[in-house]
C-alpha cells in the first residue's frame, strides 16, 4: 500500500515543506554569495579602487545598450544645458 500524501486543509504538506526548504537553502546561498561579493569589494578598495564608482560601472554593464545610450545622451544634454 503506497503512502498517501498528507493534506492539511487542502494543502499538500509535503509539497509545501519541500518548497519552503528549497527557498531556505537558496536564501542561505544568497547570504554566502553576498558575503563573497562584499569581500571582493573590500579587495577592490584595498587595491585603491573607488567602490562607489565600481558599483556604478556594474550597474551600467547590466543595462540594455539602447537604454544606456539614451541615458548618456540625456546626461550630456543636461550637462550642456547647465553650463549656460
Amino acid at each position: 500500500m503506497a503512502a498517501k500524501p498528507k493534506d492539511v486543509g487542502g494543502i499538500a504538506a509535503d509539497r509545501l515543506r519541500s518548497i519552503v526548504e528549497r527557498i531556505e537553502r537558496l536564501e542561505e546561498e544568497k547570504k554566502a554569495l553576498a558575503g563573497d561579493i562584499r569581500d571582493i569589494f573590500q579587495e577592490a578598495k584595498s587595491a585603491g579602487f573607488d567602490t562607489k564608482v565600481l558599483r556604478q560601472v556594474l550597474r551600467l554593464r547590466r543595462m540594455d545598450q539602447a537604454a544606456l545610450q539614451e541615458q548618456d545622451t540625456l546626461l550630456d544634454l543636461y550637462r550642456r544645458a547647465l553650463e549656460v
